[in-house]
């Protein structure tokens, strides 16, 4: 009796288990960044978006690269085409964004795109693993995230949405850039691209609103701002994506990007218990949706083998 499908995908399991610690820390992480959404809203409360990026990533540089040596395993070049697609292709583009009317919510779901980008850009490029119980664990985890975008009644536009799954690319390609040069020092690494963010979110910010955002920070600048800048810069940037970079240089991008999927996961359920927003019975269970094909992702190897196992009973019993 054949059964080429679960044997195929049996076949195609070579993939590094995650360590257990390993995994927990990046579910802090990602459940950490989808938490920040509420420190930014902070921030946003004083500053304009871009000037609050630019800060994010101007301290994210500046003192510590007086102090840090920059990262000789990575050439120059990636560096600051790392600094440029994280800073102005990401972030700055998701803010554009939301300057243009797509709602912080929206923003964050369609963001986490970015997981099935790496592991589609990473099949192509690195020629790692996907096998069948990936597919459905993607598909799970796409449905419940569209889910959550058809049961918002947050404003949203098409235009918006594109930004956003352009700036999941940049970040995408950002996981690439870190799994081919693998940096040692991953905090220099960080440091040091900051450098390169910095500059671009200044060009693009000037080019949109001119200089006055900039002109307007010293009149602006509050304590609940500053709190919002030094967090971001130093915990959401600095430490979040050394373990996050140091995640995804380890392990094959199937195992690590779909723990992103928690992001706007967390926001929800941060924003419904520190700001009281709603959180509707139809929206739960589109979060339970997504966590339901994280959890196919993260124990595919598992599903695999028991597949297998039953597999080799049938084929016994035949």
């Amino acid at each position: 009796m054949e059964h080429a499908p679960i044997a195929l995908g049996a076949s195609l399991i070579g993939v590094i288990k995650v360590k257990r610690s390993d995994l927990i820390i990046g579910a802090l992480v990602t459940i950490m960044w989808g938490a920040n959404f509420s420190v930014i809203e902070m921030g946003l409360k004083a500053l304009d978006p871009f000037t609050l990026t630019f800060l994010r990533f101007l301290f994210s540089a500046v003192p510590a690269i007086i102090f840090v040596p920059r990262p000789k395993d990575v050439e120059i070049k990636y560096l600051a085409l790392y600094g440029t697609l994280f800073g102005a292709g990401m972030w700055w583009v998701v803010n554009f964004a939301m300057y243009n009317g797509l709602s912080a919510g929206i923003s964050s779901v369609f963001l986490q795109f970015s997981a099935f980008f790496t592991i589609v850009l990473s099949k192509i490029l690195f020629n790692e693993k996907i096998n069948a119980i990936h597919v459905a664990g993607m598909a799970l985890s796409v449905i419940g995230l569209i889910s959550v975008f058809l049961l918002s009644h947050e404003p949203s536009t098409n235009t918006g949405v594109a930004l956003v799954l352009l700036a999941a690319g940049s970040w995408a390609v950002c996981n690439l850039i870190v799994k081919s040069k693998k940096p040692k020092n991953m905090i220099a690494f960080i440091v040091w691209s900051s450098a390169f963010s910095a500059p671009a979110i200044f060009i693009m910010t000037v080019a949109v609103k001119g200089f006055a955002p900039f002109i307007e920070i010293k009149d602006n600048l509050t304590i609940p701002a500053i709190i919002s800048v030094l967090f971001q810069a130093y915990v959401t940037t600095i430490l979040g994506y050394m373990v996050w970079n140091n995640l995804m240089k380890k392990y094959p991008s199937s195992e690590v990007a779909p723990l992103s999927l928690l992001v706007p996961i967390s926001g929800m359920l941060s924003s419904h218990f520190f700001f009281s927003e709603s959180l509707d019975h139809y929206r739960i269970l589109a979060i339970a949706l997504v966590i339901v094909g994280l959890g196919v992702f993260i124990n595919s190897g598992k599903i695999l083998s028991q597949l297998k196992r039953i597999e080799l009973r049938s084929d016994r019993q035949a």
